[in-house]
């Protein structure tokens, strides 16, 4: 079967089933798993699909992508973004961070760090910080979002408004092209958006996927955020913006980690 059917057929499954998984698909359509691989990279690169663990699923507008999905998309260049914001925290510490599969891989990162406080409505990260001895947690009580383990309402925005934090770690489902990060859940921005308010320095970790994905809910600017940590260079436009609004622009694996990267800003 030409390339051109499959990619077709493809679609048409995806939209269908909600995802593709590549076995299944190999089977269906009798050509190797490489094959399928190659196939769902070509259509994630076009923007047709987005690829996830063992295959790939339609690209997120109003609705967001499974959370164990979302834990297995660039789970290498997630743990070096976390690696990166970690290591711009020092101990004695005082942290906010919200819900995502990136600060829990940053809450993975902090394991070491001594004598900090964290205020979380993430479940996921308060129980990975337990293995912390030296990690104080909060957890921001709130309505549980099953699907996350997150916390969101206006009991979890009351508690965060009781902190001062020295660092916000925040995560988003989306980067426009002007800069605005986005989400799903208008309930979770509320939390996040709070913290902003309660805090001195904002840390955001997000991936370069980001940036090919949307969502409605606005939470914020990059003009809003104090550094910015990432696996890939921005586009030259948005580049140019953070160094106007001084946001400080770290690519994780570019050089040292915690470097800026090309297409850095700095403050």
């Amino acid at each position: 079967m030409a390339q051109r059917f499959r990619l077709d057929d493809l679609m048409q499954m995806a939209r269908e089933e909600g995802r593709i998984v590549a076995e299944d698909a190999a089977a269906r359509l009798g050509v190797t798993v490489q094959t399928i691989r190659r196939d769902l990279l070509k259509l994630a690169e076009t923007g047709r699909l987005t690829r996830v663990h063992g295959g790939a699923v339609l690209p997120s507008g109003t609705a967001n992508i499974g959370y164990d999905d979302r834990r297995g998309l660039l789970s290498a260049e997630k743990a070096a973004i976390a690696a990166a914001c970690a290591a711009a925290i020092p101990d004695n510490a005082a942290i906010f961070m919200n819900i995502g599969t990136t600060t829990e891989a940053v809450a993975r990162a902090l394991l070491g760090h001594k004598n900090i406080l964290v205020v979380t409505n993430n479940m996921n990260v308060a129980n990975i910080l337990v293995a912390n001895p030296d990690c104080e947690i909060v957890v921001a009580g709130g309505q549980l979002r099953r699907t996350d383990g997150g916390l969101v309402g206006a009991l979890a925005n009351r508690i965060v408004e009781q902190f001062k934090f020295d660092f916000a770690v925040i995560g988003c489902s989306a980067i426009d092209a002007d800069g605005d990060l986005l989400d799903f859940d208008i309930m979770e921005v509320g939390v996040s958006q709070t913290a902003l308010t309660r805090t001195r320095k904002t840390l955001l970790v997000a991936d370069h996927s980001k940036f090919a994905r949307s969502a409605p809910a606005r939470i914020a600017s990059l003009a809003d955020i104090d550094s910015f940590f990432t696996d890939a260079p921005l586009a030259p436009a948005l580049s140019a913006k953070c160094r106007t609004w001084k946001t400080d622009v770290v690519v994780a694996g570019a050089g040292e980690a915690g470097k800026p990267g090309d297409g850095a800003a700095s403050n």
